[in-house]
């Protein structure tokens, strides 16, 4: 009997284990955020999309953190910059670490910011450095050597290093910067461990074993097409105010399928919502989200070829009609944007020119205002009339009868990224084209993945595009325009519009920088390589108890002092 009581009490305490073990503890708090598409990479030198960008500004942290436009010490607890502005010195926080437990030093970015501008790792985003107006990093990141030699000595004159055994970072300009310390915030310019390779794009950073960070939180698992999850890293140095433990990141691109899902409490976070739900929204959801971004969406031209073309190979896809400027400004005059932005009604701001509000130029005017009227683009159909006659002289120019053009433009088709506003969008263009210019283009769509990679070979007549500023001076959305820029999607080649670009980077004053500027967007907008359609603002929904989340002002979702109130 004794035995038999011994051995009952032996299963009861083995039953109480397991059961302890398979109970979640009450004090976890986990969160479920949809990503939305599955990012192409989550390596921070290499990434260049938004929903990479998001996930990396949580897992990893650069010198400054930005929160709702204020910007606050990251890695770096504090810094100064000399009085002729040219030397910038960071003073890494003591308590800096990677989430394996080891020191996090200057030497860290030294290493990272050389192997994010170096050729060799075929960045899409090393373009960027032209723009901080780093010592060298101009000559470095758009070397065209592949002379290993020669590369290195170039990574040597760059002027950044790593002083007092790794506990100082100190950065020479060519120039004085404004927007140098808050762009160092952005994604780009974070740390990476010593283990990560640019091979797959990065994988490392996509599996739990090497997927080493020091941001607030740290990869655990991560499933191709489906999601990922991301726990607190207790190495982060703020990690008290890290109010998540678990994060459990969802990867639907469909805003429907995401949207019901929130509906069943199965989200937390959408980081968009259907936009026939939209007006309902902004009338009656308090969960609901609407904040204006410093970017463009709009529609690329493929001038391959062309006289303002590059060199792109596009194969034997016939572009050429698309060289015709009064053609693209006839495309372009055609569309009523307010008409769009309407459809849409989700608090869109119609585009006339290329820059979007909210930058201010050396004399506290906004450049939007200033710029806008750059071209005959007006934002409602009051350009019907002068559209028509663009597309009767660009047939006459093209040697064909207006009929004829109709025709050619009737075997074209514009491509966008499968999505129901982009959708949305396509149909709306077909259709003002179709009543006002005579002809019905096709239109195509393909999944983001694909389409990025179509969209940057030429592979296109027509195509979606969308910019968001990096940071905050209008030369990090048209300086995307310029050759040999990855994002640079019609391959626009025009030096006129190249010099004023690289006169805006090296201008010593506020005044010469942005007047450089000015004409920049004019030429640009003269020649009409893409056009705009109308400026973004981003829709998030948010359950009420989720607290304490940010946003920077460039767009990047901050989950780094966010909490669950339940």
């Amino acid at each position: 009997m004794k035995k038999l009581f011994l051995a009952l009490l032996v299963l009861v305490a083995v039953f109480t284990i397991v059961a302890c073990e398979d109970t979640p503890e009450e004090d976890v708090a986990v969160f479920n955020w949809n990503i939305g598409a599955d990012p192409r990479t989550l390596d921070p030198g290499l990434n260049g999309a938004s929903d990479g960008g998001d996930v990396i500004n949580n897992t990893f942290e650069g010198l400054v953190r930005e929160k709702n436009g204020q910007v606050l010490p990251g890695m770096a607890s504090s810094w100064e910059v000399s009085g002729d502005g040219l030397t910038v010195t960071f003073n890494i926080r003591e308590d800096a670490k990677w989430s394996d437990g080891s020191a996090l030093t200057a030497d860290d970015f030294v290493r990272s910011w050389l192997r994010a501008m170096d050729p060799r790792s075929l960045s899409e985003y090393s373009w960027i450095w032209d723009y901080t107006n780093v010592v060298g990093a101009y000559d470095f990141a758009g070397s065209a050597s592949e002379d290993d030699a020669e590369l290195d000595a170039l990574a040597a004159a760059v002027g950044i290093q790593s002083l007092d055994d790794g506990a100082v970072f100190e950065v020479q300009l060519s120039t004085p910067t404004d927007w140098f310390i808050s762009l160092m915030a952005f994604y780009h310019f974070m740390p990476v461990p010593a283990v990560a390779s640019t091979d797959g794009e990065g994988q490392w950073a996509k599996v739990a074993a090497t997927a080493i960070s020091n941001g607030p939180f740290v990869l655990t698992e991560y499933t191709v097409g489906e999601g990922l999850k991301l726990e607190k890293n207790e190495h982060y140095w703020n990690a008290e105010d890290v109010g998540i433990d678990v994060i459990n990141g969802f990867f639907i691109d469909l805003a429907t399928t995401a949207y019901a899902r929130y509906e069943a409490d199965e989200l937390d976070f959408l980081p968009s919502v259907p936009t026939s739900l939209i007006p309902g929204f902004m009338i009656a959801s308090e969960e609901f989200y609407v904040f204006p971004l410093l970017g463009t969406y709009y529609v690329n031209f493929n001038l391959s070829g062309c006289d303002i073309g590059g060199p792109r190979d596009i194969g034997d896809r016939d572009n050429a009609i698309f060289c015709n400027e009064n053609l693209r400004k006839a495309l372009a005059l055609s569309l009523d944007r307010v008409a769009i932005t309407d459809a849409l009604a989700a608090g869109q701001v119609p585009a006339g020119g290329f820059i979007s509000p909210g930058f201010t130029d050396h004399n506290g005017e906004d450049f939007y205002e200033n710029s806008k009227d750059d071209s005959d683009i007006v934002i409602d159909d009051g350009a019907y009339a002068l559209a028509v006659t663009l597309f009767e002289t660009a047939a006459t120019e093209l040697g064909m009868t207006v009929a004829d053009l109709q025709t050619a433009l009737g075997q074209k088709e514009y491509l966008y990224n499968t999505s129901e506003g982009h959708k949305q969008v396509a149909e709306l263009m077909q259709g003002m084209w179709e009543e006002n210019l005579g002809f019905t283009m096709g239109l195509g769509n393909e999944e983001w993945a694909l389409f990025q990679a179509t969209r940057t070979d030429g592979n296109f007549d027509l195509s979606r595009g969308g910019w968001l500023t990096d940071f905050m001076d209008p030369s990090g959305m048209i300086g995307i325009f310029t050759q040999g820029n990855a994002y640079n999607d019609p391959d626009y080649n025009n030096p006129l519009f190249e010099a004023k670009i690289l006169e805006a980077q090296t201008a010593t004053t506020s005044e010469d920088h942005f007047n450089a500027l000015y004409d920049a967007h004019a030429i640009f907008m003269d020649d009409m390589p893409v056009f705009p359609i109308y400026h973004y603002n981003e829709t998030l929904m948010v359950k009420g108890y989720v607290k304490g989340w940010a946003r920077s002002v460039l767009g990047s979702i901050d989950f780094s002092s966010a909490y669950i109130e339940k």
